[in-house]
């Protein structure tokens, strides 16, 4: 029988499969459901230093099987958020605190709370397209994301996750400055910046006017920047953007990813998702020899056109 169990810095889960940051992931309870529903580990809502509140409605447009989003980032704070993370806990899997920040000093110290309020580890929002002064505005550069990682890994004694935004011109280049900077993995993508406008409205549908792009139309993208950052950073990569099934599980671990995020996807088929996911991957390893998940991790810079 195939093993799915992996370790990604230390994080010992049962399936390669984690929820990614921004669904269903504010409250302990839906947490800990999603890790009842068969998540190896669940990353939280990106969380700030003060309540906030986000962009007003619309803020999510339906395109088939994607999504374009503009939340802005609204959550509790981390002072009240510290309750859901102990709720979170009971269910037994790693959770993985995402922190956002203005800068450098706010991040580190978001980063430092998150991991005070038992958080297992860290991921840091250096990505977010569609929120003002955060997300992909600080970590839109190498220079940033390699300064950012090294002030929040300088308080940190657990693992640090820096999650990289595709809306730029190099995200290996980014990748590589965030393991200079110390980050112990690498999670990309977030969403591409897009905009959906209304012909008959003569405006654009979402009240923030851009958001981002996330599910199926997305995975492509999300593939090979997973793969051409495998070649160029030592640490793992979890790989994230449109992942429905097990053979689009495969596709990142193939291209170097050591576990995968699923967000989107839960909106559209529910928590059973990890479980299909799941039970595809192990079907496959059955067919084709496969043991454990590390031996498929990268395969695909083995062959030779």
């Amino acid at each position: 029988m195939a093993d799915l169990s992996v370790d990604i810095c230390g994080l010992s889960l049962k399936n390669p499969t984690m929820l990614a940051s921004g669904v269903l992931d504010e409250t302990g309870k839906t947490m800990a459901s999603i890790a009842r529903a068969g998540a190896g580990a669940v990353v939280t809502k990106s969380i700030g230093r003060e309540p906030r509140q986000g962009h007003g409605s619309p803020c999510i447009v339906e395109l088939g099987d994607s999504l374009v989003n503009a939340m802005g980032l609204p959550n509790p704070g981390i002072d009240v958020f510290g309750r859901e993370l102990e709720e979170a806990k009971k269910a037994g899997v790693p959770i993985i605190g995402s922190v956002f920040g203005g800068g450098e000093a706010e991040i580190a110290e978001m980063a430092r709370l998150m991991a005070d309020a038992g958080a297992d580890a860290i991921e840091l929002n250096l990505s977010c397209p569609h929120a003002k002064g955060f997300g992909a505005e600080v970590g839109s550069t190498p220079e940033r994301v390699e300064s950012i990682c090294r002030a929040a890994r300088s308080g940190l004694d657990i693992p640090m996750f820096a999650k990289l935004t595709p809306n730029t011109s190099s995200i290996v280049d980014l990748a590589k400055a965030a393991e200079r900077g110390g980050a112990d993995a690498i999670v990309a993508i977030n969403t591409l910046k897009g905009m959906v406008i209304s012909p008959e409205a003569r405006m654009p549908v979402l009240a923030n006017r851009f958001g981002g792009l996330s599910g199926p139309s997305i995975r492509p993208i999300g593939v090979r920047c997973v793969y051409e950052i495998r070649g160029a950073v030592k640490i793992p990569i979890i790989g994230v953007g449109g992942i429905e099934s097990g053979n689009d599980a495969l596709e990142y671990i193939m291209a170097g990813a050591s576990s995968v995020q699923i967000g989107t996807a839960v909106w559209k088929h529910g928590p059973e998702v990890f479980s299909k996911v799941c039970e595809d991957i192990s079907e496959f390893m059955n067919r084709n020899g496969f043991d454990r998940i590390f031996e498929m991790v990268g395969v695909a810079h083995e062959v030779k056109h």
